[in-house]
């Protein structure tokens, strides 16, 4: 955004054009307060717009909520997708929200964050306040907040437990906080609106994405890479569908999202199911589900990179809204890549479906082919490398690798310092530039990653003749850049 009068980073006079002319491109990067109502709002909300005197920007729905304002009532501000930005320039601030999103603040309270993040907690509260206008717990107080409203309208859950799947740690926190943020009791939440109620346990969300959402092609990538036990894909009544376990913090559970492509309009959802052992890892189990969607992307920004690019600028416009395909677990997908190494894809699954049946964990779930839990960190580091189904040399890097996640030495996931986490990999044995790469554009979520050396890189680049492209000028999405070319070797029909 571009201007001279910016409060908090935002320049005033540009949001408030994006106010204006209600551009959902906006909707997740900044909320909009009107002092008139005392609500707040998102970008495209479709009441009248306030006058410029009465309005103040926020970074996110927690300064909002600290300033005062209350949730909107029609567009549901607090259900947006998360801002893209925090993948795009994985700042403090980003990766902060990032673990918070995933439960950390509940789990491990502000200091387990601060540690995860490398400040001490003083630091970190300055810092998240500075730049997002709300510290720590004013932020994780939102997200709890915005999963006990989910929760209350979807599920047929009693509030009691509700309140403990959200992260409160009382039925009292938790009506105060429903009642302050939406001017609504809980009671009043579940009769407004007509949902999806499930009484058995099993929780059916619908997780928000910016559109397009190519849900098509998303499918055909997760169900190519499937390892069989952990996961599963297929096609129910013309639905198209992924299932996986989940290793969660308080226990094991399985997802279930039904995937197909959704146009350019309003913000999209995807329908979820989710089976959890302990409620309590509802939040986390969400947020690792959108980041399998990579459902923070904004495929107009990345559209308006490659429209005049000769060689993505076509593939782009031929399959809008095409999805990096996240992972729920950074070290399950760091062990898959170094597994799948120097053999094919099919030769990959063969060999992780062993691993899985030898050193999973197994569970019994109400989906057909997820019988296990992806083998353990710790599992795999007692492990002897000559007794993995591969050769000695990458089972040596399967053994390392685990060693160093089960000691702590290495996260991976969204809330780590990207430059440190490739280094890091970098000096594991058996690690290369393709593996580490590999591991930041689907763990770490980096949008920016190019893998020149990929042999199915390099053979979309001879099919389009195009092999003197110049990646620099896919900056700074060449990580979709990359899964174009990959997806232009499958014909759009066989997706």
């Amino acid at each position: 955004m571009d201007g001279t009068t910016s409060v908090n980073g935002l320049d005033l006079e540009s949001c408030y054009r994006a106010v204006r002319s209600r551009d959902r491109r906006f909707d997740g990067i900044f909320y909009t307060a009107v002092s008139s109502t005392g609500i707040y709002c998102r970008p495209s909300c479709p009441a009248r717009t306030p006058a410029l005197v009465n309005v103040s920007f926020h970074r996110t729905a927690a300064a909002a909520q600290a300033a005062g304002y209350r949730a909107c009532k029609r567009c549901r501000p607090d259900a947006t997708p998360g801002s893209p930005e925090w993948d795009v320039a994985a700042s403090l601030a980003g990766r902060a929200m990032r673990l918070i999103a995933d439960g950390v603040v509940d789990r491990e309270g502000v200091e387990g964050l601060a540690h995860r993040v490398g400040y001490s907690p003083r630091h970190l509260t300055r810092l998240l306040t500075t730049e997002l206008g709300a510290g720590p717990l004013a932020l994780a107080r939102a997200r709890r907040a915005q999963t006990a409203r989910t929760l209350v309208e979807t599920t047929e859950l009693g509030f009691a437990d509700i309140a403990f799947a959200a992260g409160f740690s009382s039925v009292r926190q938790f009506n105060d906080t429903v009642r302050e943020v939406y001017a609504a009791s809980p009671t009043d939440l579940r009769g407004r609106r007509g949902a999806r109620r499930h009484a058995d346990g099993t929780i059916a969300l619908r997780l928000a994405v910016r559109t397009p959402f190519a849900g098509r092609a998303l499918h055909a990538f997760l169900r190519d890479h499937l390892v069989p036990g952990v996961e599963a894909a297929g096609v129910a009544e013309g639905r198209r569908w992924f299932a996986r376990t989940l290793d969660l913090p308080n226990g094991p559970g399985t997802l279930r999202i039904e995937l197909t492509d959704i146009p350019a309009g309003e913000t999209g959802f995807v329908h979820a199911t989710f089976e959890l052992a302990d409620l309590r890892d509802t939040t986390a189990a969400v947020e690792r589900a959108r980041r399998l969607l990579d459902a923070d992307c904004d495929p107009l920004a990345v559209a308006d990179v490659f429209a005049d690019d000769p060689v993505i600028g076509p593939l782009a416009a031929a399959l809008p809204g095409l999805r990096v395909a996240g992972t729920v677990d950074g070290g399950e997908l760091a062990l898959r890549t170094i597994v799948g190494q120097q053999v094919s894809v099919a030769g990959a699954r063969t060999v992780l479906a062993g691993m899985v049946a030898e050193h999973g964990r197994p569970i019994a779930t109400g989906i057909d082919g997820l019988t296990h839990l992806f083998p353990a960190a710790e599992t795999l580091a007692a492990a002897d490398p000559a007794g993995l189904p591969m050769p000695r040399a990458r089972g040596r890097a399967v053994t390392g690798l685990a060693s160093a996640l089960a000691a702590g030495e290495l996260q991976l996931d969204r809330g780590t310092d990207r430059d440190v986490v490739h280094e890091q990999l970098m000096s594991q044995p058996g690690v290369g530039p393709w593996t580490a790469d590999y591991v930041a554009l689907r763990a770490l979520g980096h949008p920016d990653i190019f893998l020149p050396t990929d042999l199915g890189i390099k053979r979309a680049l001879d099919v389009l003749d195009a092999a003197d492209a110049d990646p620099a000028a896919w900056r700074p999405w060449r990580s979709y850049a990359l899964l174009y070319l990959w997806t232009s070797l499958t014909a759009v029909e066989e997706l």
